[in-house]
C-alpha cells in the first residue's frame, strides 16, 4: 500500500494564544493534504477524476501532542481505509518522521469521510472505475486499519492524551 506524503508549512497565524497550532487549523492542514492527494495526484492527464466536486461527510480527530511553530514543515501522511460505492474514508497522521536523534512524533491522527458530488446535479455521485483504481493503490489492509482505530480508541479510553474534542484552545 502506498501512502501520500504532503509537507505542510506552518504559518505564524496558525498559532493560538497558548503558543501552539490551534485545533481548527489542523482541519485546514488535512484539507491541504487531501486536496493535494485527490486533485493534484488524480490519475491521468486530462482526467476528470475528482474534479466534479466532493464534500466532507465526517471528520474525526485525535489530538496527541501540541505542535508549536517552527520553520520546518510538518509531514501529513494519508491513505485510504475504505472505498464504498459513493464514499471513501481517508486516514491521516500529522507527524515528524523519526531521525537518528529523535523518534517519530505524531501530533494528530484523523479520519475523513469524503463523498464525491455532482455539482451540476446538486447531489452525491458514485465513485468511478478510474477513481476506484487510483484509490486502491492507497488502500490499507482492513485488519491494519481496524487495529489502528482500536489502538487509538484504547489509548483514548486509558487517558493517554487522545481526545475527540480538542487539546488546543
Amino acid at each position: 500500500m502506498a501512502r501520500h506524503h504532503y509537507r505542510c508549512p506552518l504559518r505564524w497565524a496558525d498559532m493560538d494564544a497558548f503558543g501552539h497550532v490551534n485545533n481548527v487549523v489542523f482541519l485546514r492542514y488535512l484539507e491541504e493534504a487531501r486536496i493535494d492527494f485527490m486533485f493534484r495526484l488524480a490519475p491521468g492527464e486530462g482526467s476528470e477524476s475528482f474534479t466534479g466536486g466532493s464534500v466532507v461527510a465526517r471528520h474525526e480527530i485525535d489530538y496527541k501532542l501540541p505542535l508549536v511553530h517552527r520553520h520546518e514543515p510538518v509531514l501529513i501522511e494519508s491513505w485510504v481505509t475504505r472505498i464504498g460505492a459513493a464514499s471513501l474514508t481517508i486516514r491521516y497522521e500529522v507527524k515528524d518522521e523519526a531521525t537518528e536523534d529523535a523518534p517519530e512524533t505524531v501530533y494528530v491522527r484523523a479520519e475523513t469521510v469524503v463523498v464525491p458530488y455532482n455539482l451540476a446535479a446538486g447531489r452525491p455521485r458514485r465513485i468511478t472505475a478510474e477513481e476506484r483504481r487510483f484509490l486502491q493503490e492507497y488502500l490499507d489492509e482492513p485488519e491494519a486499519a481496524s487495529e489502528a482505530v482500536s489502538a487509538s480508541a484504547a489509548a483514548s479510553a486509558s487517558g493517554s492524551g487522545s481526545a475527540t474534542g480538542s487539546l488546543a484552545a
